[in-house]
């Protein structure tokens, strides 16, 4: 956990408000995680993709790619807006900031801080001891996956995070972090950008030991695709493998879940 992220969990742990009654999501993985809290009857509306678990795909919408709608969020009255760094927009986060509202900051580095964000929203909803117990247990099934595959061989991953344009993760993405925790190595770890675009060329010339592709695509689909050139990379259908891009990329307690598989596809066991 960063420093940074530290000190920010203890000041939002150390404050004393009275519980929010009132709360707008802003993220679909903070409105999963007012839910893993058993405080969705607080919430008044979310963002966009907000689809997990089912019940909240009923919220009334005030985000989404294009940003917040203000004037349908305001009329809410909300006592708490859960905003998303890296997210939502910096001008509508600064926004928000200028009406005077209260915000939670969501923006986790590596997979321990969600942890420490559940624990934040805790006590700002008066649930600090779920919050706790839900927040430990996280800990240790990642603390456990870790040393599961510590010692593994490290394989090397094209990992398919969209079609077109083709791209997949560089040194610091988020995806890389779960990558690291199975021993899994991308082929773009050297990329000048988190998130490079790519070439099917550049791919051929790294030699990937598998092919993950983490977003929607039917299997026909996929496979389909790199069908050609299996034999160029001396691959099997088998090396092509999808996971569920909802649990990896994004900050709530299913990412847990997530790694788990996503380690085992790599490593086969």
């Amino acid at each position: 956990m960063t420093l940074f992220y530290r000190a920010l969990c203890l000041l939002l742990l150390a404050q004393s408000v009275a519980a929010a009654e009132r709360i707008v999501s802003l993220a679909p993985h903070t409105t999963e995680l007012v839910y893993a809290l058993q405080s969705e009857h607080k919430l008044l509306a979310a963002s966009d993709f907000s689809d997990y678990p089912q019940a909240a795909k009923a919220l009334p919408r005030v985000a989404n790619y294009q940003g917040v709608d203000f004037e349908a969020l305001m009329r809410l009255k909300p006592d708490l807006v859960l905003v998303w760094q890296g997210g939502n927009k910096p001008q509508d986060i600064q926004r928000l900031q200028t009406l005077g509202l209260n915000l939670f900051f969501s923006g986790p580095q590596q997979p321990e801080d969600i942890a420490s964000e559940l624990q934040a929203l805790g006590k700002l909803l008066d649930k600090q001891e779920l919050a706790q117990s839900l927040a430990q247990n996280y800990l240790n099934q990642l603390a456990a996956t870790r040393a599961r595959y510590a010692d593994a061989e490290p394989v090397r991953v094209f990992y398919y995070m969209w079609a077109k344009p083709m791209m997949s993760v560089g040194p610091n993405a988020w995806a890389s972090r779960m990558l690291e925790i199975c021993n899994g190595q991308s082929i773009f770890a050297d990329a000048p950008s988190d998130y490079p675009e790519v070439t099917m060329e550049g791919v051929l010339a790294r030699k990937p030991q598998l092919i993950v592709a983490a977003f929607d695509q039917p299997r026909e689909q996929f496979v389909s695709h790199w069908q050609p050139w299996l034999n160029t990379l001396s691959l099997q259908e088998a090396d092509l493998v999808s996971v569920d891009p909802d649990k990896l990329h994004r900050f709530s307690l299913r990412l847990v879940d997530g790694i788990a598989q996503l380690c085992k596809t790599i490593q086969r066991k």
